[in-house]
């Protein structure tokens, strides 16, 4: 099966730059991870997200709304 998988630059870099080093594939390094993670026991670490802090002088930016959470993402993906 294909997949697409979004991964920041540097890490794809580094990852390529061990699999040649190992002399191995991207492909077999995913299987190898993912089996990997199937077989423990751990529960899957959760990616923490960075809060991107929005600040101005005198409070909020006009027509930011902090009463729902949905409006404030709304507010931010058109404000970027």
């Amino acid at each position: 099966m294909k997949t697409t998988v979004d991964l920041p630059d540097n890490l794809l870099r580094e990852w390529k730059k061990k699999a040649a080093a190992e002399g191995t594939t991207l492909k077999e390094m995913w299987e190898s991870l993912l089996s990997s993670a199937l077989r423990s026991d751990r529960p899957p670490r959760r990616a923490k997200r960075k809060i991107r802090w929005v600040t101005a002088k005198g409070g909020l930016p006009p027509g930011l709304d902090i009463s729902s959470r949905e409006r404030m993402w709304e507010w931010f993906r058109t404000h970027r």
